[in-house]
Parts: structure tokens; sequence; C-alpha cells
């Protein structure tokens, strides 16, 4: 599955078969979120919250690939991701574009 960011796919005519997304909502643990919070008293990098957001991306983009494919496209165009934070430790990450079949 061809996953770009392009309105259009250079070469390719385009049928639009519609929107699909995928979205996840995750958190560290407990222990990783104290340690954390005291990595704010001294700056640097929140690796365990890198890794969870890394993580979400790749589950939120998974998500968005199976209704793609489910539709039977192509590749899908116009692809975004936005995060959010639900509470205190935890984000929402969605990714959303637009499925596409190639024409013949």
């Amino acid at each position: 599955m061809l996953i770009v960011t392009t309105d259009s796919i250079t070469g390719k005519e385009l049928e639009m078969l519609g929107m699909v997304e995928g979205s996840t909502i995750q958190t560290k643990n407990i222990g990783r979120d104290i340690t954390q919070g005291f990595k704010t008293l001294v700056g640097g990098e929140l690796k365990a919250y890198n890794e969870m957001m890394n993580d979400a991306r790749a589950l939120a983009t998974k998500r968005m690939v199976q209704k793609a494919e489910a539709l039977g496209a192509d590749a899908i165009v116009a692809v975004r991701y936005s995060s959010s934070a639900v509470m205190q430790g935890a984000a929402e990450v969605i990714a959303y574009g637009t499925a596409v079949k190639y024409r013949a």
C-alpha cells in the first residue's frame, strides 16, 4: 500500500474511494509516567513518550491501511496525522487520508 502526503501520485490517474482513518489512544504505565515527570526537572528528551507516540502513529497508520484495503484501495493520498492529549500521560493519534484506486 502506497501512502503519500501529496494529493496525487505522479504518472497515475486516481479514482477516489473515500476518506479512511485510523486512531488509537496510548498511555505509559504509572512507573514510567513518574520517571518521565522527574525528567522535566532536569530537561532532556522524554524517550518513553517518544516511544509511546511512535507506537501510536504506527498503530493508527496500520488501522487506516486496513480500512483502505477493505475498500480495495491501491494507495492512500493526502495523509495527515493529528494528536491530542486526552489526559495526563495519554495521547490520541489519528491518521487519515483518501483511499484511491489506480485507473487502468
